[in-house]
């Protein structure tokens, strides 16, 4: 394909978003440029193994990243994110990351860097510091001489059948209400998107697209998930007692309640744009089925969130 011989950096490629990424920038043509910690690694190479060159770098190693990013067409940023319990990274590593990948793909000559950030950044402050530095991401990448797209992504699918999400005891519990529909996106779609952006450059370019596949109260997705299992599944909120003990769950429910993080992409515009998007049920019928069965087996505490 025409796209062969230009290369993307991937960052974040071992993972989930990035891994969507390669998978659907390598099903375009691109040539792909993993950059990992370790390429020996099994997931580095599982990406070799599948036409992914692999590079050693790392986000604290500026160095590393110049000389990923030589002769790069493209760089998809993700960064880990600081809010995640046990990344080990502060919101002020992520921002450092965000805007030093930024940085070196415009010093570089990238033609197009495509970050990927939260359905809650904006303008206004979240308070919630591991989101609020997702904005300050974006407003740096915006102020950088280079072409860009800054994606933001509705709440992962996949987070839905997490351990600690309460299926295996035949319930979700989680953040949205039962009677309001908040949206949700499937990873393999993020990916797809940002190959659809990399592939249309002019369109894209200095945009900042709201990505969702789907919009389901908390009892839609029980329904969907009984549906889809064939085991009964009920919904109920997290518990008013747990938001109250956990000041971060707290506050991040707080932004579901004031709108912030619902998502507000519009949904038939986007499956217009990028007709592949998944609704819940055709992810559960598909690339969520291994998940959800898994789901089933696997007992866990505590409450894993975006």
């Amino acid at each position: 394909m025409a796209d062969s011989d230009r290369t993307v950096v991937v960052l974040g490629a071992t993972g989930q978003q990035g891994g969507a990424v390669a998978a659907a920038l390598r099903a375009d043509g691109w040539a792909v440029r993993a950059v990992v910690r370790d390429p020996s690694g099994q997931r580095a190479q599982a990406l070799s193994a599948d036409g992914v060159e692999t590079v050693r770098g790392d986000l604290g190693d500026p160095d590393s990243l110049r000389a990923a990013f030589s002769d790069a067409h493209g760089v998809f940023s993700v960064q880990p994110n600081s809010g995640q319990a046990g990344s080990g990274v502060s919101d002020e590593d992520e921002f450092r990351f965000g805007t030093t990948v930024a940085e070196i793909a415009r010093s570089r000559g990238v033609a197009h860097l495509v970050y990927s950030s939260t359905v809650a950044a904006g303008p206004t402050p979240t308070g919630v510091a591991h989101l609020d530095v997702k904005s300050r991401i974006e407003d740096h990448v915006r102020n950088l001489d280079i072409t860009s797209t800054v994606i933001r992504p509705a709440t992962f699918m996949e987070i839905l059948t997490l351990p600690g999400m309460g299926l295996d005891q035949g319930r979700l519990s989680f953040l949205t209400h039962p009677d309001r529909a908040m949206q949700f996106i499937a990873v393999r779609d993020i990916g797809r998107i940002a190959a659809a952006v990399f592939g249309s450059p002019d369109r894209y370019a200095g945009r900042t697209v709201e990505i969702a596949g789907d919009a389901l109260s908390g009892e839609a997705l029980a329904e969907r998930l009984t549906r889809a299992s064939g085991r009964p599944i009920t919904y109920s909120r997290l518990p008013t007692t747990l938001l109250e003990r956990d000041e971060l769950l707290g506050r991040t429910a707080a932004l579901v309640d004031n709108g912030r993080l619902v998502g507000h992409a519009d949904l038939d515009a986007l499956r217009a744009e990028f007709p592949f998007l998944l609704s819940f049920d055709r992810w559960l019928a598909g690339p969520g089925a291994g998940l959800l069965d898994e789901a089933f087996r696997s007992a866990g505490t505590g409450v894993a969130l975006r």
